[in-house]
């Protein structure tokens, strides 16, 4: 491969995808652009209907959360304790859909950031795990 003369972005490691995704306030962004979509988009319904009516410790949890996540300050801790994402979503009822619509109302938010568009796919890549994990934990409760 041909050297652009452009350093390798290498995320998932120390704070890159932190500082990719703008920090606290790029985060911040994320996760309002996320959750107006999660109230808009007719396939998030259901998963709109498992969160309360007011989404604000809903958007300060996801975007203290994701900070965290993304290999910055670990702001959730701090505010909220530890949280195993899984374990904290295994009382709702996930299935492919929901996760699915979870996971598109995530893309529809990166459209409205000014991410690099390799960071978007990478993130969007990783955010699969836990929402995976999510259903996977929902369904090892109902069985």
């Amino acid at each position: 491969m041909a050297d652009s003369g452009q350093p390798e972005v290498v995320w998932g490691v120390g704070d890159a995808s932190y500082q990719a995704a703008g920090q606290f306030d790029g985060i911040r962004t994320l996760v309002d652009a996320f959750y107006d979509a999660m109230e808009t988009l007719p396939e998030a319904k259901k998963i709109r209907e498992m969160h309360p009516v007011d989404l604000s410790e809903s958007r300060d949890k996801l975007t203290r959360f994701l900070c965290g996540w993304l290999g910055g300050p670990r702001l959730y801790r701090e505010k909220y304790g530890p949280i195993a994402i899984p374990r904290a979503h295994a009382h709702l009822d996930i299935q492919e859909a929901e996760r699915d619509a979870w996971l598109t109302c995530m893309d529809e938010a990166l459209k409205q950031v000014p991410y690099e568009e390799g960071f978007k796919k990478y993130l969007m890549t990783q955010l699969f795990v836990p929402a995976e994990r999510c259903r996977l934990a929902s369904q090892a409760v109902r069985q």
